[in-house]
């Protein structure tokens, strides 16, 4: 179970052969990666920027991928989110859940991103052609994680 905050970039082949290095007991394994788009609600973005308190992320990031192996049976999880200034098409976080079947990685996978999406403490905001606006939570995701309530 790995869990990162970083400011660089990261290979995702490198971060699947690193969690499932030597595992025999993994036969299935979802990820997701999340990207800056260069619009949100009808604006342009040109560069999202991600804010954090070193230390208190990372403990709250731990705290959700240990909630997802007490819901679902993985066997190994990574949580890889990065701070800082990045253009449309970076990567901005990635989540991968691993188990002895499919079915369970979907639903941690699709958990983790719920619950990353509402509870992660990290400040967005977006450069548009208007000026830096803070990135306000959304209703949909406040909708997506009550289904796991």
């Amino acid at each position: 179970m790995v869990v990162r905050v970083q400011r660089d970039d990261f290979d995702i082949g490198r971060e699947m052969d690193a969690l499932l290095a030597g595992r025999r007991d993994i036969g299935g394994v979802a990820s997701f990666t999340g990207l800056v788009r260069a619009f949100s609600d009808a604006r342009n973005v040109g560069a999202l920027t991600l804010e954090h308190y070193p230390g208190m992320t990372e403990k709250a990031l731990a705290a959700i991928e240990a909630e997802a192996r007490e819901r679902f049976d993985i066997q190994a999880s990574l949580i890889v989110h990065r701070f800082g200034r990045m253009e449309p098409g970076e990567r901005i976080v990635l989540v991968i859940a691993a188990s002895a079947h499919r079915g369970e990685a979907f639903r941690a996978a699709e958990f983790l991103m719920d619950w990353l999406k509402t509870k992660a403490p990290f400040w967005k905001s977006e450069e548009t052609p208007d000026g830096p606006q803070w990135v306000e939570a959304r209703a949909a995701d406040d909708n997506a994680v009550e289904r796991w309530s």
